[in-house]
């Protein structure tokens, strides 16, 4: 199979963190997943009367329409093409969904974050997972919209390049890296960078460096939103330092961040 992507797009997600693929799965696994998600809430999805919280965390989910969604071919050729090929693992489940819906009330969850990739001393406590500078356990950040997603229905806000200044954050703290709290704490200081929307059709997948400072915000507009985050684990570690061996995009980026 021929690449996906040019060498401008691969250079963008080195540089600014992220890759957009429209059309990654069908609408029609959208639907199905949109479906079954609906059957694990309380609300009608005809009656926006029932909707009554800002959003809904669901999660895990291994039915075949999910592991459908993740494992494209299209994906596949992705993965292969920023994380190298044989070096992650196929999803097996599409992982946690946080339904947003229309609604006046803070959330409580649109902080400034970096996803966390593998446990502290307590591993119940997600809080105190942690992130090193190898990106221990994952690949990628990926944002699978389930819905059509515009600039009014709480599009996941990306920072453009926050990535490279992530990376050397966590360079000093080594091997043992940043909890997730640690490391939020310390974005609020890093330099002003652009903001982008992740917006789309339902079947639209954002590949994203996983260091890039993402976050929530409140719902503006009129039907629910439906996006699922889930992880792409490795199979092989991460060698950003290893001059031996060759450093695909998402290595390269950890890279070429270290020695600005």
């Amino acid at each position: 199979m021929p690449g996906i992507f040019s060498e401008k797009q691969i250079e963008q997600f080195i540089q600014d963190g992220f890759v957009r693929i429209d059309r990654a799965f069908s609408g029609q696994l959208a639907e199905e997943v949109r479906t079954i998600l609906w059957q694990d809430m309380d609300g009608d999805p005809h009656d926006p009367a029932t909707w009554t919280r800002p959003v809904v965390w669901l999660g895990m989910y291994t039915q075949k329409p999910f592991v459908d969604a993740a494992n494209t071919p299209v994906l596949h050729q992705a993965f292969d093409e920023l994380v190298g090929p044989g070096r992650w693992v196929a999803p097996k489940a599409m992982g946690s969904f946080p339904v947003r819906f229309p609604s006046h009330e803070e959330s409580g969850d649109d902080g400034w974050h970096v996803d966390a990739s593998f446990p502290g001393t307590d591993p119940s406590n997600y809080f105190e997972w942690r992130v090193n500078v190898r990106s221990k356990g994952r690949g990628l950040l990926m944002l699978f919209l389930f819905s059509d997603v515009s600039d009014v229905d709480a599009p996941t806000r990306i920072r453009v390049g926050s990535h490279r200044d992530v990376a050397r954050l966590l360079q000093p703290a080594g091997e043992q890296g940043l909890s997730f709290v640690e490391l939020a704490g310390k974005l609020n200081h890093l330099p002003d960078r652009e903001d982008v929307l992740a917006t789309g059709e339902a079947g639209t997948v954002y590949l994203c460096h996983p260091f890039l400072a993402h976050a929530a915000q409140r719902h503006q507009g009129s039907e629910p939103r439906f996006l699922a985050q889930p992880p792409l684990l490795l199979s092989d570690e991460l060698r950003p330092e290893d001059k031996t061996v060759r450093h695909w995009p998402v290595e390269e980026a950890i890279r070429l961040a270290l020695r600005e």
